[in-house]
């Protein structure tokens, strides 16, 4: 298992190349938050990526790759998992506040504790599938991390997001057919090819949006 200066020192080097704030207390936190995925992975299985080395690129530096895109003052993570890409992006935008969004029980139990730990005062759990939670004040962002087909996502996202407010669907490669399939009125209106430090692995950040919305 790598140990924390290691760790650090890859955290900074991949915050450096996707040009985000290279701060200790910053990178504390961040690594706060892995030390506690890694703490719950081993009994609750929350994620696939077992190695805290892997899970800096894979977890951490790949939801920091989509921070510049992220719009509006209040966020909506659906199907957020341990926390992914909300977590990250709360802590690296305090001036934001997030809501995550996770039906299983196993992961909105680590969420509320990552919450209250690091703690993270702009975030809050919303234990609820996608689709029978019901949203308080729409907000003008919604994210989503290998959810859905776009179609599917769409559909999921549309109660959450206020008008002219952005979709942001992270996807990998192979994702060009699914926009055949999206109901009338939206469209995709960027993607945006992301480079994520110690990946080799394309991702695509995929901003949709209602038809003549904003």
């Amino acid at each position: 298992m790598s140990d924390r200066a290691t760790l650090d020192a890859e955290l900074a080097a991949g915050l450096a190349a996707l040009g985000l704030p290279d701060d200790a207390g910053l990178r504390a936190k961040l690594l706060d938050y892995l030390a506690l995925l890694v703490r719950w992975n081993a009994t609750y299985n929350l994620t696939a990526v077992r190695e805290p080395q892997a899970m800096v690129a894979r977890h951490l530096l790949d939801s920091l790759a989509i921070a510049r895109y992220v719009t509006g003052d209040r966020v909506a993570d659906l199907g957020t998992g341990p926390g992914l890409p909300g977590i990250p992006l709360a802590i690296l935008q305090p001036h934001r506040r997030f809501e995550l969004v996770e039906a299983n029980g196993k992961k909105a139990r680590f969420l509320r504790e990552c919450v209250r730990r690091l703690p993270l005062p702009n975030a809050s759990v919303v234990e609820a599938r996608a689709e029978g939670a019901q949203p308080g004040d729409r907000v003008p962002c919604v994210v989503a991390r290998a959810l859905a087909a776009l179609p599917e996502l769409v559909r999921l996202a549309e109660p959450w997001l206020a008008p002219g407010g952005e979709l942001l669907a992270m996807k990998g490669p192979g994702h060009d057919d699914e926009r055949r399939g999206l109901p009338p009125g939206w469209q995709v209106v960027a993607t945006h090819g992301i480079t994520v430090p110690g990946l080799d692995a394309g991702r695509f950040l995929v901003v949709l949006k209602q038809a003549g919305a904003g």
